[in-house]
């Protein structure tokens, strides 16, 4: 078994697929497709890729630390204090544990993450 896995942006296998909850929905009907990836040994830590369709949501990250890297599409996300920052494809960014705001999906978005708990 090999201990180096490429990150395929394009997985060939069926993602998992769901909706916002409904007590994170903000706006829209944004629909997710989950290619996990993979998991660490005890599964605090989680890589794939990730799509959302237009809407917005409540983005709240408890104890989680999330890396992001977008593959494609246009996000606004904005913290809960109201500084807001746009991503497009190519960019990345770290959500820290006890992030709360929100994440709008402005454009099909695909994403590259890794979270850790």
């Amino acid at each position: 078994m090999s201990l180096l896995l490429p990150v395929q942006t394009n997985p060939d296998f069926t993602p998992r697929e769901s909706v916002s909850m409904p007590e994170r929905l903000i706006s829209g009907s944004p629909a997710f497709k989950t290619w996990a990836l993979d998991t660490s040994r005890n599964g605090n830590v989680r890589i794939g890729v990730w799509e959302a369709t237009p809407g917005t949501t409540k983005s709240i990250k408890g104890e989680a630390f999330e890396f992001c890297h977008i593959l494609e599409g246009l996000v606004r996300i904005t913290e809960n204090d109201g500084e807001s920052y746009l991503f497009k494809a190519g960019d990345s960014f770290i959500m820290k544990p006890g992030f709360v705001g929100t994440w709008e999906t402005i454009e099909t978005v695909k994403k590259i993450y890794v979270f850790v708990e």
